[in-house]
């Protein structure tokens, strides 16, 4: 067993776990989305998990380029896709605790939070288109959220932010955009060593 593969198993272990993942990790977890997808059989969105997580970050960077860790957890907001593959209602928390450590809790939070903001968009805005996938995984998480835990997720510190994310989500799955995806993944280690603060 390496050593992204204890680090895999610590992050799955426990979100309390006093385990810290370094940026050379989290690099190499990354860079191992490039063939990696939302769904173990490929059927989910259209890019794999790399390409995905690099345009939501690019989102983010253009539409809020002062929230560093916006656009950090933008990034890494699907690792849970890679470390617990089909676990669509808990991939969220599993990115969570694997980046907390480094990252933060903020980054953590708006990462665990990037489900909740879906079934609250599909409340708060029933109208709104979804990919198929994002549709199907809907149901999965819980569907749209009550009006009482829309207003309590509206109302919470990092709702906005995690909306904000969700919204980029949706917008991070265009075919072929990112090329090529490790040498654009490389551009981003300044940020996430400046939010790790190293």
């Amino acid at each position: 067993m390496d050593g992204i593969e204890k680090s895999c198993l610590a992050a799955r272990a426990s979100a309390s776990e006093a385990w810290r993942m370094t940026v050379d990790e989290l690099m190499d977890l990354l860079a191992r989305c490039e063939d990696a997808w939302d769904t173990p059989d490929r059927t989910g969105d259209p890019v794999p998990l790399l390409d995905h997580g690099l345009q939501v970050a690019a989102v983010l960077r253009d539409r809020f380029p002062d929230d560093r860790e916006l656009q950090v957890a933008g990034l890494v907001h699907d690792l849970g896709h890679l470390l617990a593959p089909g676990d669509e209602a808990g991939h969220a928390a599993t990115g969570a605790a694997a980046v907390r450590g480094l990252l933060g809790d903020r980054v953590a939070a708006l990462v665990e939070l990037h489900v909740p903001a879906k079934r609250y968009l599909a409340a708060a805005e029933p109208d709104r288109g979804l990919s198929p996938e994002s549709a199907r995984t809907l149901a999965l998480q819980g569907g749209p959220m009550s009006a009482a835990e829309a207003a309590a997720f509206a109302a919470a510190p990092h709702g906005p932010a995690a909306v904000a994310l969700r919204r980029a989500d949706d917008l991070g799955k265009v075919v072929g955009l990112t090329r090529p995806p490790l040498a654009e993944l490389t551009t981003w280690r300044p940020l996430i060593e400046a939010v790790a603060g190293l």
